[in-house]
């Protein structure tokens, strides 16, 4: 057999596809609440000033919610294994959509999103290690890429179900996605790694807080965080607001932030499946990363201070940044690759939700400096901080490309 036929068959291995599919019902969750905001809070009955301070407060509840679940999913998937978080977190996310479709008032929202967003925060850090754990390490990047790539999809499609259903509808679908998935993952297998690690009883896994007693560690972790911070800058505030930045650039025709998502991740999954082969070609993590970190701030840049005119124009721009922050699965798999096994899904599952919960501060302060700089300003504010960090991270963070995972945190 050949190496090319051998590498296709591990990166077409059953537990790369359903964890790319478990990726793909998750982002379409994660983001169905994005899409159908304007839609389903105006339908509760709220007068079109209530729509932005509600619509950040739900967001924010469902981020805290994935801030809260990735800790919770960490422990459990490096205590109990990664398929134990695979079942566990799609079960509660899938019930808590199909909830989210009977939702009568906005309190009843927020309860339901921050259960769905604890849910939710298992979902990619489990797969990803997976996925690392169980690939040849020359496949890991392309293996990783394939997973978030095609789950990203899951955005685009819950777009174009918002459009065909009502949005109560599109809640249904997604949670019946989830628990029709839960069927696929009974032939799912877990690592050779953590099973032999589980034998191991005196080593100590899924310790939360040796992060935090460890001066290596810790710095790590922080800089593990301040790499994903611009993607959700670009997510969480110029997509997600797109409508409030189209009317202060007097953009005439309303903008759409549903359609601004969708557009903002077919770039995204373009750029993760093209992640992982810029990496493989670069025999660099930090290079595909600092590339692509580039590109999405000259978009942003553009967007903000261009002085676009057309809702064209934004949705463009919302592709090119799109296709920017599509290291998403690269900087999760640098995440997975900084850290031991017994306290590798911990760093996997977390560092992305705490990345995501991050947005809860940028939409604060997004909305804290809109009435005394403007919207422009305050996005560009918050772009600023976040694109600080993140390309200090990518400059002093280790070097991952083909690092063997075999290895435990004492």
């Amino acid at each position: 057999m050949t190496k090319e036929r051998t590498d296709l068959q591990h990166l077409l291995s059953i537990p790369v596809i359903v964890a790319a599919l478990g990726y793909f019902v998750d982002i379409y969750d994660l983001l169905l609440f994005g899409i159908v905001r304007l839609e389903s809070l105006t339908d509760l009955g709220l007068s079109e000033e209530e729509l932005s301070a509600t619509g950040a407060s739900i967001l924010n509840w469902q981020m805290t919610g994935l801030l809260l679940g990735g800790i919770l999913w960490g422990i459990v998937g490096d205590k109990k294994g990664r398929l134990s978080v695979l079942f566990g977190s799609i079960l509660t996310y899938s019930l808590a959509n199909i909830a989210c479709g009977f939702v009568q008032d906005p309190t009843h929202y927020k309860i339901l999103r921050f259960v769905a967003g604890i849910g939710l925060a298992g979902e990619l850090g489990a797969g990803i290690t997976l996925v690392s754990e169980i690939l040849p390490k020359r496949l890991r990047a392309i293996g990783t890429s394939l997973v978030a790539g095609i789950g990203l999809f899951g955005a685009v499609v819950g777009y174009f179900t918002v459009k065909l259903f009502a949005w109560r509808h599109a809640y249904f679908i997604g949670g019946g996605m989830g628990i029709c998935l839960l069927l696929l993952r009974l032939g799912v297998f877990e690592s050779g790694m953590y099973k032999n690690l589980k034998t191991e009883a005196h080593i100590q896994k899924g310790n939360f807080f040796a992060f935090f007693t460890d001066k290596r560690r810790f710095l790590l972790y922080i800089k593990c965080i301040a790499l994903g911070l611009p993607t959700w800058f670009v997510i969480g505030i110029l997509a997600t607001f797109s409508n409030e930045f189209g009317k202060a650039l007097g953009i005439t025709e309303p903008i759409q932030p549903g359609l601004a998502i969708m557009w903002c991740y077919v770039g995204l999954a373009i750029g993760d499946l093209s992640s992982g082969f810029i990496s493989h070609a670069l025999h660099s993590r930090k290079k595909a990363v600092a590339y692509m970190m580039l590109f999405t701030l000259i978009g942003s840049a553009v967007y903000l201070f261009a002085g676009l005119s057309s809702s064209t124009a934004m949705y463009g721009l919302c592709l090119w940044m799109g296709l920017g922050i599509g290291y998403w699965a690269m900087f999760v798999t640098i995440g997975a690759e900084q850290f031991g096994t017994n306290l590798r899904a911990t760093a996997a599952t977390t560092i992305p939700n705490m990345v995501r919960g991050m947005v809860v501060l940028m939409t604060t302060l997004y909305g804290f400096a809109k009435p005394s700089i403007g919207v422009l300003l305050a996005g560009a504010l918050v772009g600023l901080l976040c694109f600080a960090a993140g390309f200090y991270a990518t400059l002093t963070i280790p070097e991952t490309h083909n690092r063997d995972l075999n290895f435990l945190e004492q």
